[in-house]
């Protein structure tokens, strides 16, 4: 449920772009996205860092686009926005005891030191590459074509990459000591 509360405000993004044009589909992205930061305060009473983050970059990238009537810059925006995801993990190896991704998952899983930091890494390459083939789909590609790329493409690669981090994952999870053998 909460990747779909999460996934709303593309999706509508998507909608729009397909009914109307861009810059409904901006429009609509950036009321989406403070729809979805106010209703996460509501249920929660706080907020969520990625949320407000996406929120901000929609609201200058998309502002941008509606204000100059110009698609640039909703194109650069997963781009910028996978940058700063890239920026913050890479951060995190130098600020604070543990890697972004050990804090996010540790909870979850237990791995040695060193895997959270490659694992780290991988998210650190995973995220500057998905900006660049976002780049490469916006400027080569017509506008309907990046919408596509940019609801489709990059939630699949999204996909493939977490399954293939799974496997990478799973050989160093041990299997859990409390069952008990017959």
């Amino acid at each position: 449920m909460k990747f779909l509360f999460d996934f709303f405000p593309v999706l509508l993004f998507f909608v729009a772009f397909k009914l109307y044009d861009i810059f409904t589909a901006t429009a609509v992205a950036i009321a989406a996205s403070f729809i979805q930061v106010g209703l996460y305060w509501i249920k929660n009473r706080r907020f969520e860092s990625m949320h407000l983050v996406t929120l901000g970059i929609i609201v200058i990238f998309g502002g941008a686009t509606l204000l100059l009537r110009d698609e640039v810059f909703i194109k650069w925006k997963p781009t910028v926005l996978n940058w700063l995801f890239a920026v913050a993990f890479t951060g995190s190896h130098f600020i604070g005891k543990k890697p972004i991704v050990q804090r996010m998952m540790a909870s979850a899983i237990t791995l040695p030191s060193t895997i959270w930091y490659r694992l780290n890494l991988l998210w650190i390459i995973f995220f500057t590459v998905i900006g660049f083939i976002n780049l490469y789909v916006a400027f080569h590609f017509d506008t309907a074509t990046w919408v596509d790329f940019k609801v489709f493409g990059i939630l699949g690669l999204t996909l493939a990459f977490v399954v293939i981090q799974s496997f990478f994952i799973a050989r160093y999870i041990k299997p859990d000591q409390s069952t008990e053998e017959d």
